[in-house]
């Protein structure tokens, strides 16, 4: 396997959601290494830090794009306790599930429809998803529907992105079609501090209207 920097960008690279999900299998048993250590990926932490000041500890959340479960470990160390994920990747779901944080852990893709009913989660957290080759900005009409409303959806958005592949204006549109309000935007933060020390994002937070 090629070093973490260009396993970045290995993943990127990826032509579809079936080349996306087989690299992510892949990468699953040496994903958390590389990311943490090698990284210093801080978008999980600073992610639940606002998330918890909008969502109650009791709240049913899905965590869109689970990954091998870094969100839920920081979640449950914040005093939640209903997690539900879904992930394309099998492998990182394996990962996830061997952490015994998750109530169901089912593979899904973000930007295809969700087997979920309207109005199933009463949040949504979504960390280092939407980003370059992975869920595109329409995600977030199937994020909206399966939202209680009232509810927050959370997730990680590379500033660069907000001027690309429509992400900032369909952020708007959603917005000025009454489906959801922003409830608060951090400040930009860099999340991959050692190892991509120029990307900088920033974590939203929305709340969904009925």
């Amino acid at each position: 396997m090629e070093e973490p920097v260009n396993r970045v960008q290995w993943v990127y690279a990826s032509k579809n959601n079936r080349e996306l999900e087989a690299r992510y299998d892949e990468w699953a048993e040496d994903y958390e290494n590389d990311i943490n250590q090698k990284f210093g990926w801080t978008a999980p932490a600073i992610a639940t830090v606002l998330f918890a000041k909008h969502v109650a500890p009791q709240a049913k959340i899905l965590d869109a794009g689970v990954g091998t479960g870094l969100v839920g470990v920081c979640l449950a160390d914040a005093g939640f306790s209903k997690l539900h994920g879904i992930d394309l990747s099998d492998g990182m779901l394996e990962v996830a599930r061997s952490k015994g944080l998750y109530q169901s852990l089912r593979q899904m893709t973000l930007g295809e429809s969700l087997d979920f009913a309207d109005g199933t989660f009463d949040a949504v957290i979504s960390v280092g998803v939407f980003t370059k080759g992975h869920a595109p900005a329409h995600a977030f009409d199937e994020l909206v529907r399966i939202t209680k409303g009232g509810g927050h959806i959370v997730f990680s958005l590379k500033t660069e992105l907000l001027g690309q592949d429509s992400f900032g204006q369909y952020l708007e549109d959603l917005e000025a079609a009454g489906k959801w309000k922003l409830a608060e935007c951090s400040g930009p933060y860099r999340p991959l501090p050692k190892g991509e020390p120029d990307v900088v994002h920033h974590v939203w937070v929305y709340r969904v209207i009925r």
